[in-house]
């Protein structure tokens, strides 16, 4: 343990060595921003290895208290001969990276499930059972039995519900066994997506502008940094619980719901392509809804993919260029959710707000009411389009909000 002038003399030597680099290899630094980058990286090793040092070393049992008040026979004659404590270990960043990826997974979920498909299929097993479609004996018929037979083992659409409350904020009421509801998720996420996004516009630029290729782009990867470890603390303490083995079967629901809807006699009963088209035509033909199918899914996908980067300590690299080459994976499907959560009215984009003070954490995004969102969270609703008849109620979608049917002129 150090005396207060020991460690003051180690944090002058650290200074002064530092300004004796700099001064020698001005030139160069100039010209090489990475060789700064390095030389500082290797300086703050140095400091850490000191640092540790000490903290290994042996203790005083009373942690050098009766030397500073002055007590017994070792008491310090100066100030500078006291003991003095360098600091307590740093908050731990870290985070279970399978409980990140899980989330990821109920996001995608999520996403699927207001797109409508469990419904779809749910529809498709009473038309089944009421032999209200030509279906009896092929592939798509048996897998609809067998659905319907699982379906007391699997959790429920008001289990699945609950744990979106709980993790992801979205939905009313409380979560999963009366739990908080995590208001604050979709804030930081899209504050994360927009960090990401912003980081690499300015990046380009950046490139198109400066001098010399060498030389750091605009980007701060410390306001990036920020946006992702406060999703990260926000995840770590609601991640907890069923959320695992929830989404492990939910995910495998999934799968079987589109191995249904992608049965050949499925989609010939449809007149479908593929398992899409299925969605989309009994979405249209059974509930009259305006298909959100194309933005959900790339939502789903691309956010999935930006909270598995955040699962892993990629957002813990200091050094630059380290730090521009992991988040490269995520810069297209940052850009890509976003623009498809902007096409929904469930973000925007901003140039502006680079960090999100804690004070403003609350109700947020689409786990607020719709009424009830800010013209500073959300972009306004566009006026209602046209007004279309519809053919006795069963007809596409034809304008109106939140999935309500608009009314025929008379």
């Amino acid at each position: 343990m150090l005396s207060e002038r020991d460690y003051q003399n180690l944090l002058d030597r650290m200074q002064a060595l530092r300004s004796q680099v700099a001064e020698r290899l001005s030139g160069s630094l100039v010209s090489n921003p990475a060789l700064a980058e390095e030389i500082n990286r290797q300086l703050d090793e140095l400091v850490t290895a000191a640092r540790e040092a000490d903290a290994a070393g042996p203790q005083p049992p009373d942690r050098g208290l009766a030397q500073l008040v002055g007590v017994g026979p070792d008491a310090a004659q100066k100030f500078g001969d006291v003991k003095v404590s360098q600091g307590v270990a740093e908050y731990d960043e870290n985070v279970n990276s399978e409980r990140v990826v899980a989330v990821g997974d109920l996001y995608y979920i999520y996403q699927h499930e207001r797109i409508g498909v469990f419904k779809v299929v749910q529809r498709l097993k009473q038309l089944f059972e009421g032999g209200a479609i030509r279906l009896s004996g092929g592939e798509g018929a048996y897998r609809l039995y067998q659905f319907d037979r699982r379906d007391v083992l699997r959790y429920t659409a008001k289990d699945r519900t609950a744990a979106y409350r709980r993790v992801l904020g979205y939905g009313r009421g409380l979560g999963a066994g009366q739990s908080r509801p995590n208001t604050d998720f979709h804030m930081l996420f899209s504050h994360f997506v927009n960090q990401v996004t912003l980081f690499w516009r300015d990046k380009r630029i950046s490139d198109v502008i400066r001098e010399r290729a060498l030389d750091p782009s605009f980007g701060s990867i410390a306001v990036v940094r920020r946006a992702g470890l406060d999703l990260r603390n926000n995840l770590k303490f609601t991640s907890y619980g069923h959320l695992n083995v929830l989404r492990v079967e939910v995910m495998n629901l999934l799968e079987e719901c589109f191995a249904i809807l992608g049965s050949e006699d499925v989609k010939d009963l449809f007149g479908a392509a593929n398992a899409w088209d299925v969605v989309d035509e009994v979405l249209i033909r059974y509930f009259d809804v305006r298909l959100q199918s194309s933005p959900r899914q790339r939502m789903a996908v691309n956010g999935r993919e930006v909270l598995r980067w955040l699962s892993g300590n990629h957002v813990m690299e200091t050094g630059r260029g380290q730090f521009e080459t992991l988040l490269m994976e995520i810069a297209e499907p940052a850009e890509e959710w976003l623009t498809s959560a902007q096409a929904m009215s469930l973000a925007r984009r901003t140039g502006t707000d680079r960090v999100m003070p804690w004070e403003q954490l609350g109700q947020a995004g689409i786990a607020a009411r719709y009424s009830e969102r800010s013209p500073s969270q959300m972009p306004a609703a566009r006026p209602g389009g046209p007004i279309y008849p519809q053919r006795g109620g069963l007809g596409t979608y034809r304008g109106g909000q939140g999935g309500v049917p608009a009314r025929t002129r008379s």
